[in-house]
């Protein structure tokens, strides 16, 4: 199992056990996070899971991919260069601590 913490907008975190192979977003649902609403499922077509991957972890989650940046921009919150959608980060053993920081809105 694989350890992710959800940082919300005021602080307050919450460590959570993920499956590999499981989405973040996925992760964040089946865990009650609060601010991942994943309203498309994960087909990257809403950007209701937008988070902001702590700096530490950019290399690990790796680039965006096709289409991810366009959703980006569309997203209620600011675009950063940490931005990512979290239904396009896969779980993997590597991410073991990852450290994700949601936007407030």
């Amino acid at each position: 199992m694989v350890a992710i913490t959800f940082i919300q907008p005021d602080g307050a975190s919450q460590t959570v056990t993920a499956t590999v192979g499981d989405s973040v977003m996925q992760t964040a649902l089946n865990n009650n996070i609060d601010g991942i609403f994943a309203e498309c499922g994960g087909a990257m077509m809403c950007a209701t899971c937008h988070c902001y991957v702590d700096d530490a972890w950019t290399d690990a989650t790796g680039e965006r991919v096709d289409g991810e940046e366009d959703m980006l921009d569309c997203a209620e919150a600011e675009m950063r260069p940490t931005s990512r959608l979290t239904c396009q980060i896969k779980v993997t053993d590597a991410l073991d601590g990852l450290v994700v920081h949601l936007p407030e809105a």
